[in-house]
């Protein structure tokens, strides 16, 4: 599918601790906090709709796949930004201290489909990967 007009995905995923995610996605991330319950949170993600459902029995145990000699954690979400903004990211987890999944790095080097990119978890153990792009036009690249 291709459009010229990107329209917003919609995401629920599974915390143990709401107090933890409004923590993580709001004070961390940077996520503006929408509508929520004592079950949920919205938030904007990057403009696109991520909300936070208190489901503990549904956190998955992780699982991985090799991707570029990196056990990449499955499943996986997350935002491709412009490269300057990957690096002010990047840059505000590593001063956080984050516990990075993999640390921030360049990916398929010298190839097309060249990219940043950054794997960690929230606090109820979901993955989340942050790639940059210095062209954008190579996201799709073979």
């Amino acid at each position: 599918m291709s459009s010229n007009q990107v329209m917003p995905f919609h995401l629920a995923i599974p915390v143990d601790d709401l107090t933890a995610a409004r923590r993580f996605y709001g004070d961390l991330m940077g996520c503006a906090e929408g509508r929520s319950s004592d079950q949920w949170v919205d938030w904007d993600f990057y403009g696109h709709q991520l909300v936070t459902h208190v489901a503990p029995e549904r956190l998955l145990p992780p699982a991985s796949n090799p991707v570029d000699g990196h056990a990449v954690p499955v499943p996986h979400f997350g935002v491709v930004l412009k490269m300057d903004d990957w690096k002010l990211l990047a840059e505000r987890l590593e001063k956080a201290e984050i516990d990075f999944v993999i640390k921030p790095y360049i990916r398929f080097q010298g190839q097309p489909g060249e990219q940043a990119t950054m794997f960690f978890n929230d606090p109820a153990g979901n993955a989340l990967e942050f790639k940059g792009f210095a062209n954008m036009d190579n996201l799709f690249a073979k």
